[in-house]
């Protein structure tokens, strides 16, 4: 499905990558760094996107938009719109140039704002990838699997790279009985939860 990446969509990707890897080099201060997941990660998401069941695409987090462009190839396969959230107004504007480059704008529906704030205005939810400053991972996680459709998935990223801050979210989703969970060595570790 995601063998021929439309050329719009694949040029913004390996600007990203390219900008990614500058911030990281480069002394690019923490909160204005892209942060974004590798494009195995990126592939795995679209992968999980793809098959989840008839509901909300959501992601918390966008940065400038390169995961979302992984979930956009999921959401055109299916005829679904994927709903981002950013708080940050520097990547709020590095994201709607992304989605504007990519030819994705169909797609992609972004709100700039806490996503907490709007989470609870979705009642059917199929896919969420969490990808957010880690102190908010734990109320994300409570606000979506609730709201979760029956077979629909949670992600999160960074559940190997950033444990020591996500070690009771992790564990609570380990344990939770209103999901399957169990976390996968990709990229920097992603968390997967499927509502039962």
């Amino acid at each position: 499905m995601f063998q021929k990446i439309p050329p719009a969509i694949l040029n913004r990707m390996h600007f990203l990558e390219q900008l990614d890897a500058q911030d990281r080099s480069d002394g690019t201060p923490f909160l204005q760094r892209l942060r974004q997941i590798p494009p195995e990660t990126g592939q795995f998401l679209a992968l999980m996107a793809a098959g989840a069941p008839q509901g909300a695409c959501l992601e918390v987090g966008t940065s400038a938009g390169y995961s979302t462009l992984w979930l956009s190839l999921a959401c055109r396969a299916t005829n679904r719109t994927i709903t981002t959230f950013e708080i940050l107004p520097n990547k709020v504007s590095l994201a709607r140039q992304t989605f504007h480059a990519a030819q994705v704008e169909d797609t992609v529906r972004l709100v700039e704002g806490d996503a907490r704030i709007h989470l609870a205005g979705f009642d059917e939810i199929a896919f969420c990838f969490l990808d957010a400053e880690k102190d908010i991972y734990g109320s994300c996680y409570e606000l979506v699997v609730p709201r979760l459709v029956k077979g629909g998935w949670l992600l999160a990223d960074n559940a190997i790279s950033h444990i020591e801050d996500l070690k009771s979210m992790v564990d609570r989703a380990l344990s939770d009985e209103r999901v399957d969970a169990l976390v996968v060595p990709i990229g920097k570790g992603v968390l997967v939860c499927r509502r039962v």
